[in-house]
């Protein structure tokens, strides 16, 4: 019997993020399925943006420290 391939589009897209007072995250995982509703590139990069800040606000809770705004933000 013939097997199914496995899908390979991953789950999750990693960037790393760069803050205005020069601490840099790596790695940042943003679900893939996100970016694939996005039209061009403006889209994409407000989608990751807003992503990266709602993950950095949800961290912010727990531990009671901030980040820095974000600088830049580049595909890993």
């Amino acid at each position: 019997m013939a097997r199914k391939k496995k899908s390979t589009k991953a789950a999750f897209v990693s960037f790393n993020v760069i803050y205005e007072d020069g601490s840099q995250s790596s790695n940042r995982k943003i679900p893939s399925e996100l970016l694939e509703m996005t039209f061009g590139d403006e889209d994409v990069q407000a989608q990751v943006r807003t992503a990266i800040e709602e993950q950095d606000n949800r961290i912010a809770e727990k531990s009671g420290f901030r980040k820095a705004k974000i600088k830049s933000i580049k595909r890993a």
